[in-house]
């Protein structure tokens, strides 16, 4: 037996009825395995804030590309001293990270060294350099929306022979799908050359506070980093814009009229007004509206320029609410207000001049960095991964063309390696004009896959695997998955008969309401006014319905998650990281969210069901 109380191993977690087989789906080395055991016997923690649902097989490849990126950031170019990567497993079709620790204490230092001035350059230059980010980034964007899928014809367009082309559309189409991968691993390159920076300068101003004043929460330091504008914001900022003028037009009645948007959208096309505010609308569209409904990391749920739902529903809770007198606006100065009180009643408090000159510095860099650890977040996974998604729709359309696939999601359920099979096939049949495997081949797998996701849908992964370590030391594990020894030794020792659910205090404030499990987006659609929101993890697309909550408790996220950012920034009370709020809360039950201690009181204890299953 062993002295720790732990998570379950990888090999005694069981495969859910009806998922048998999901190995399959995967690439190799994201498997857990016998050969690699005796080095994978460690923690792992289930990353539900990015990969809210089990993988489809392509969609591995968001989170293959964000753990290469950032563990090459960590290890080999910023030199990270205490942490190399972040280790990445699927299992049951959720993905499983685990920190690698520097231990060597020669090793750290030597490292720390590197990172001094490799770390040093960019923080020096932050502005400069930040500019430059955002110039390669959007032409990155630009260039991935000009990649063209060509269909397969049966005839060459004669200006191949009269211009010497020397390619076919079969290598042009091949070439697009490389293309594709190639940019989905560049832009994954740059969303990690800034951010684990931004962690760290948050964390050593972190340190430094709790070093001189022991006792200050880790909310009160990221409340004086707070009430700084960033693009991500402005999505919703462009809703509230729609939302005045339609009721400055005089449309109210047309969104509150009970109709889905489709018919919404019909009736504003009826009268000069509703086509003054639907041209307002395909104005703020591009790019603000390349905003996905989830995470961004997998294909579903779709974004906003593609589906209207979310944002015609968050224009009608502001229309709703300045119908009633109330104001929509953020209360941006309120919230800046509270960050200069804090800093100037802290700065008092400093005991010598080096304390109060160390103090600013740090504040100081850390609100300089503050707004790429929000604003990639819109660049990357939100306009850059719905242009990537829908590119690999209209490659699924080719297939589709070509009897591959049925449906035009159909292309996810392979994973990416697979996708380049399939497309050598598709095109070495048609350059020989003879028949390919694929038709016969796919449509029965998929079918397979799809039954495999569906029942690791209703599945509900333990929150971590293995004994956990005495101490976390990687920055981005901390600081965005708040994920520590504290917080693991919490998730060991809930109970069942607890009413207590402690997390991280995310956004000040006291507040007590009837809960709301919150599992997709599509449960948004169901939320009632003045409900606590129970979710996985939220999104900054949601945002819009942030105006009926009364308060948010999430599974995962740390102090600086984006969930904990956004809350803080809209003034909602807020827990996040307790990593079982989804399965200890139920719809409907009375709970009391202290955003100030980061805790979670459940005042309807009797319904209860605790699914957490841990060894002793």
């Amino acid at each position: 037996m062993e002295s720790k109380r732990r998570f379950p191993k990888p090999d005694e977690v069981k495969t859910p009825e009806g998922a048998e087989g999901w190995e399959e789906m995967y690439p190799y080395y994201l498997l857990f395995s016998e050969d690699r055991r005796e080095t994978e016997e460690k923690f792992w923690f289930c990353d539900t804030m990015h990969w809210t649902t089990p993988l489809y097989p392509f969609d591995t490849f968001t989170a293959e590309s964000a753990l290469s990126s950032l563990g090459q950031y960590n290890t080999r170019v910023f030199m990270v001293p205490p942490a190399l990567g972040i280790d990445i497993r699927v299992l049951n079709g959720y993905v499983y990270l685990s920190p690698i620790p520097v231990d060597d204490l020669a090793l750290i230092e030597k490292r720390a060294k590197d990172f001094s001035e490799r770390a040093g350059f960019y923080y020096q230059n932050w502005d400069s350099l930040y500019a430059r980010w955002k110039e390669k980034v959007t032409r990155e964007i630009e260039g991935l929306k000009r990649v063209e899928i060509p269909h397969l014809i049966e005839k060459e367009d004669i200006s191949i022979v009269k211009d010497g082309l020397g390619i076919s559309t079969g290598f042009r189409l091949q070439a697009s799908y490389n293309r594709l991968l190639e940019s989905m691993s560049r832009i994954w390159s740059f969303h990690f050359e800034f951010l684990n920076l931004g962690y760290a300068a948050f964390l050593d101003l972190s340190s430094f506070m709790k070093k001189v004043f022991p006792d200050i929460s880790d909310q009160t330091i990221a409340q004086m980093v707070a009430g700084i504008d960033v693009i991500l914001f402005k999505p919703d900022t462009e809703l509230r814009g729609l939302a005045k003028l339609a009721f400055s037009l005089e449309l109210s009645q047309a969104f509150l009229g009970g109709s889905e948007y489709p018919e919404i959208l019909a009736t504003l096309e009826k009268t000069p007004n509703g086509r003054k505010w639907l041209e307002a609308l395909e104005k703020v569209k591009d790019p603000w509206f390349y905003f996905s409904s989830g995470t961004g990391f997998y294909h579903t749920p779709r974004s906003w320029i593609d589906d209207l739902s979310v944002p015609i529903s968050g224009i009608k809770g502001y229309i709703k609410r300045l119908e009633a007198g109330e104001g929509i606006e953020r209360q941006e100065e309120e919230i800046r207000r509270e960050a200069e009180r804090l800093r100037d009643g802290y700065y008092e408090l400093l005991r010598t001049e080096e304390e109060k000159k160390a103090f600013l510095e740090k504040l100081a860099l850390a609100k300089t960095v503050f707004p790429y650890v929000e604003e990639h977040n819109f660049y990357v996974e939100h306009w850059h991964h719905t242009i990537f998604w829908n590119k690999m729709r209209q490659l699924s359309a080719v297939f589709i063309e070509n009897n591959f696939f049925g449906n035009e999601d159909d292309i996810f359920y392979l994973n990416r390696y697979e996708v380049s099979a399939a497309l050598y096939d598709l095109c070495s049949s048609w350059a020989i004009g003879f028949l390919a495997r694929g038709p016969k081949y796919w449509p029965e797998k998929i079918e397979k896959r799809k039954k495999i996701i569906k029942a690791l849908s209703k599945y509900q992964p333990s929150p971590a695997l293995g004994t956990p370590p005495e101490k976390i030391t990687e920055p981005f594990t901390i600081m965005l998955w708040g994920i520590s020894a504290e917080k693991i030794n919490v998730w060991l020792t809930v109970g069942k008969d607890s009413g207590l659910i402690n997390g991280h205090p995310a956004s000040p404030g006291i507040v007590e309401g009837r809960a709301k499990v919150v599992l997709s987006v599509e449960d948004l659609e169901t939320i009632e006014e003045g409900e606590i929101m129970v979710c996985p993890i939220t999104t900054p697309s949601w945002t819009p319905i942030f105006g009926k909550l009364s308060g948010i408790v999430t599974n995962v996220g740390g102090i600086m998650s984006h969930a904990a950012i956004v809350c803080r920034e809209y003034g909602l009370p807020a827990v996040v990281g307790t990593g079982i709020a989804t399965q200890l809360i139920k719809s409907g039950q009375l709970i009391r969210v202290d955003g100030n201690k980061g805790v979670v009181e459940v005042i309807e204890i009797s319904n209860i069901e605790c699914s957490l299953k841990l060894e002793i």
